[in-house]
Order: C-alpha cells, then structure tokens, then sequence
C-alpha cells in the first residue's frame, strides 16, 4: 500500500506519509454491537464485507501463530494503491505491531498473568492481545481503540478464533474517569512524545490508585526507549521478531514486554 505509518515504523515500499489522526472516540460497544448499526444496515454489512474484501486471513509471520487476523498484506489491493484511494479512516488497526506481538506472545506463554482478572487493552488495533487475555482465561477484558473500524476489525477477529465479541470502547479512555482493572496492556503506544507523557501519567494514577499492574511492549521506538518511564520500568521477556515482521518494520529485530512499577 502506498502510505507509510510514520508515527510508528514506516515501510520501505510505503511513500505517503499518514497524518496522526487518533484523538478521540465515540461509542462504547457491549457484547455483539457494533457502532453502524446506529445509522443503517449499509454501514453494518456494507464495511464488514469492505474489510473482510481488503483484508486477508493471516496467522503467519508473527509471534503468535495461534492466533488468526484479519490484516492487511502484500496480497491485498490497497497495499499497493495510492494512500488516498483507501475510503476510510487511516487502517493502523490493519498492521500487527511488534509490541503487541510481545504482549500476545507473553499472555499465551503465561496464562496465569491474567486468568480470572480483568483486563483493559490501551491502543488495541487488531484486537490481538485483547484476544490473547480472553484465550487465556480473563474474567473481563476491554478493548479501547478510538478508530470505530477498529472495533469492527475487532469483532471479525474474535469470531476467527472462535470467542464471542470483546467490549470495545471507541473514546480516548485517557480524558474518562479512571476505571478499576486488574491489569493494563498496551503494546506500540509510545510514538509521539506529548501521548507518551500523558499516558505515563495516567498509568501512574492507575497504579497508585487501584493498584493495576501495567504491562507495555514496545520494539525499542526512541520516543520509548528515550523516555523518564525508563526508570520505572522492569524488564520481563523480549522476544526475537520473525523475519517478516523485521522487514515490515524498518529491521527492527526483537520487542519487550516490561513491567510498569511507578
């Protein structure tokens, strides 16, 4: 496709650099719903059937092979078409980012970090490790992602692994009243200086005041990896990414789950 993520890792083959557009939200989805049907069954099976048209079913190439996705590939049209030709908003929940392979990863490998807990996924995109929390025995897992696509994309994963839809909430949970979890994950989130200050903030308040446990994964992005949460952070397994995530991810080789302990 002819766009590149230039917030996160651009691809090499990608020209147009994408406009952050991530801000705000506005729906918060219960089991089973999805924000179209609000405005007509065009908008409900009419972009479920453009996504599942333009996306491929993939369990290849990442860390967790167990689970399926519905991305965006080489072998889709608008990987390769102009950025200005895809009709919706900008399809970052499309890629499967290389921290949220690692928290993924890490949840399958370590049931035990989240059977019987609640679990909010910051940032969730595809949806993987909100799925990967559920396959692993989460009492209650949300997932929060502002793109309302997203949570379409969401819900066609889940069904491809045979779970029943995930809560998605499409607001910046960050401007709402803090909520009571058991645990946080947040994997890629880290590419814009201003967004990580403020989620460092707001992680720390979660921790201090329900005692949540933070999980991040992240492939080493400056704007992380240069970062005062450095000083907070526990490092708990980093993984070596796959080849075909190195190439679509600028040769970034390896990501890490760390542990948030303010």
């Amino acid at each position: 496709m002819a766009w590149s993520l230039g917030w996160k890792v651009p691809r090499n083959h990608w020209g147009l650099l994408l406009k952050t557009i991530r801000g705000s939200g506005f729906l918060l989805l219960p089991w089973g719903y999805c924000p179209w049907r609000r405005t007509g069954s065009f908008l409900d099976h009419g972009m479920k059937a453009f996504l599942e048209e333009n996306t491929e079913i993939t369990s290849s190439g990442s860390l967790t092979p167990e689970i399926q996705l519905r991305l965006l590939t080489p072998r889709c049209k608008f990987w390769w078409e102009r950025a200005d030709l895809w009709p919706h908003s900008d399809p970052y929940w499309a890629i499967y980012w290389p921290g949220g392979q690692a928290l993924s990863r890490y949840l399958l490998d370590n049931p035990d970090v989240v059977r019987g807990k609640s679990v909010l996924d910051i940032g969730s995109g595809c949806g993987a490790t909100a799925i990967a929390a559920k396959k692993s025995g989460a009492s209650r897992v949300l997932a929060n992602d502002i793109d309302p696509i997203a949570g379409l994309a969401i819900t066609l994963n889940c069904e491809l692994n045979q779970l029943d839809p995930i809560p998605i909430l499409t607001k910046n949970i960050l401007n709402l009243e803090q909520d009571k979890w058991e645990l946080v994950v947040l994997g890629d989130m880290f590419y814009d200086e201003d967004l990580a200050d403020s989620l460092h903030q707001w992680l720390k308040n979660c921790f201090w005041t329900y005692g949540t446990r933070v999980l991040i994964g992240d492939p080493g992005r400056p704007q992380f990896s240069g970062h005062s949460i450095q000083h907070q952070l526990h490092k708990i397994v980093e993984y070596s990414l796959p080849e075909a995530t190195r190439k679509e991810n600028n040769g970034l080789t390896t990501s890490t789950v760390w542990d948030f302990r303010p």
